[in-house]
């Protein structure tokens, strides 16, 4: 074909419907790579709960599509029947392998989702529903698995786990034509790639900027609508979780494997999350680490807007949602202002993703009194943001590798960091050659306001500390995290990538 698109990418609640953080990157990569067809497919739950549009599409983007896993479809009307057995067999396979993966061979994600789910003949989402042999095993499962939770619990937490998978399954013809597909994440986006790549016979690239298992381990670990025990509140994340959080946990889990098993390369942005890939399944072979970059050309000349001197204004740049701990930042500020009142507060980032956990920290700000000491900007240009800003603060409980971070390198904004993803290797250096650089700030560990504040007005009060810090930064981001290295090695994937699909046949359906 063509007029199909040189790459697909398969995207999960992100890009173009999000600013920032992966989002950003997608536009910068589409952009900076002009030569390249594009394709995207946007994953979502319900089409009200995203949009407008938060990026105007390049121009070598040919096609978006939309497909929503929540979206109020209909189930099918009830129908007594047996079902396949050939399509339950290979459930009971899968089920397995989730369950011990590291036995009975690689995953049998071809057998079961690639030629059955969804598929006329097959496994159906009325099979999972309605089907006789569908609830002998949901009733052994529950006897061989199931612990703290009652059968009915456990049995709509099923239906709730399964019913996206079908609907994703339902709509994946709707994915536009490429000859390659890139999945940004594993989950949803990851489970779509495995499906096209299997189905249509062409290649699967991943990217996981952080690492997708662990974030909904923690967003599992404290949601409000998984029906349990009430003594497990609070567990925690290192605490004993209900059985029925847990399940939703290996649900994920269990995604990543099928996505690790279908991609190649499997790319991740940090050592460090390179090795959690392979803990969690990954091909070692097939991992490879491409670090984040920003364009040096957009923000060095930043560099050149900043006051002489020390700026006492102390910034927080990204999204207002709970895995950035907004609120760690906020109540740090209260040490930060008693201290030092002639620092200004600014929180820059979109509210709309999470509005109630945005209310919830004006409320904080306003309970603490600072409300004449912190200002919230909402969504902001960086470029008028950096130049002002004599500290960078991210507190976040999981990172990447943040590119906040490094455009506030690059403008000349030294930053005081939570010690998740690679934050210590941009503070510290990575490597023996890029740690003589020096500190670019200070690391703290996560939830820890005492120890923020003290980062913050260690390195504001002391210039010749800061201004060290701020040397190190820009020299690091220049040396290391250039946005055109980044752009060059993702072209040479897709060229691989391209060049394999080329050489296959036309892609089909399988």
């Amino acid at each position: 074909m063509t007029d199909r698109a040189d790459v697909c990418l398969l995207l999960e609640g992100t890009y173009p419907y999000v600013r920032g953080g992966v989002a950003a990157w997608v536009h910068e990569l589409i952009r900076g790579l002009p030569e390249l067809r594009f394709a995207l497919a946007f994953i979502g739950d319900r089409p009200e709960n995203h949009g407008p549009r938060r990026y105007e599409l390049p121009d070598n983007v040919t096609e978006l599509a939309h497909l929503y896993i929540m979206d109020g479809h209909q189930p099918p009307r009830p129908r007594r029947h047996a079902g396949d057995a050939g399509a339950f067999a290979a459930v009971e396979r899968l089920h397995r392998w989730f369950h011990a993966p590291g036995e009975g061979g690689g995953c049998p994600m071809r057998g079961l989702l690639a030629r059955l789910l969804g598929k006329r003949q097959g496994l159906s989402h009325a099979d999972f529903l309605f089907a006789e042999r569908a609830w002998a095993f949901i009733q052994a499962s529950y006897r061989r698995y199931a612990t703290d939770p009652s059968f009915v619990d456990y049995f709509w937490t099923l239906r709730g786990i399964h019913g996206p998978v079908f609907r994703l399954a339902e709509q994946i013809g709707q994915v536009p034509e490429a000859r390659a597909y890139h999945a940004l994440s594993t989950g949803y986006a990851g489970l779509a790639g495995s499906l096209l790549h299997w189905r249509r016979q062409r290649p699967l690239l991943l990217t996981e900027h952080g690492i997708y298992t662990k974030e909904r381990k923690i967003d599992l670990a404290q949601a409000d609508w998984i029906q349990d025990s009430e003594d497990v509140f609070g567990a925690g994340l290192d605490g004993d979780l209900s059985y029925l959080r847990r399940l939703w946990i290996r649900f994920f889990e269990g995604l990543g494997r099928i996505a690790y098993d279908a991609a190649d390369p499997i790319l991740s942005i940090t050592a460090r999350n390179r090795a959690r890939q392979i803990e969690d399944g990954a091909d070692p072979a097939r991992t490879r680490v491409i670090h984040n970059g920003v364009d040096l050309e957009r923000f060095l000349p930043l560099r050149d807007r900043r006051p002489a001197g020390v700026p006492q204004v102390v910034g927080f740049v990204g999204r207002i949602v709970p895995i950035k701990d907004v609120k760690t930042f906020i109540r740090a500020m209260r040490t930060v202002c008693t201290e030092a009142p002639e620092v200004e507060v600014w929180i820059a980032g979109n509210e709309d993703e999470d509005p109630q956990y945005a209310a919830e920290c004006h409320d904080l700000v306003a309970g603490l009194g600072l409300r004449e000491r912190i200002r919230f900007l909402g969504f902001r240009p960086v470029e008028e943001v950096l130049p002002r800003l004599g500290v960078m603060v991210l507190s976040s409980i999981s990172e990447g590798l943040p590119l906040a971070v490094l455009e506030a390198f690059a403008a000349g904004v030294p930053a005081v960091v939570t010690d998740v993803g690679a934050c210590r290797d941009l503070i510290e250096g990575d490597g023996p050659e890029d740690h003589a650089l020096g500190p670019a700030g200070a690391v703290v560990q996560i939830a820890d306001p005492d120890a923020l504040a003290h980062e913050i007005l260690a390195l504001l009060g002391d210039p010749g500390r800061w201004q060290a810090a701020q040397a190190a930064a820009c020299e690091r981001v220049v040396r290391h995290y250039d946005q055109r290295m980044v752009l060059q090695q993702y072209r040479e994937l897709y060229r691989e990538a391209v060049a394999r699909a080329d050489a296959l046949p036309p892609a089909r359906e399988a």
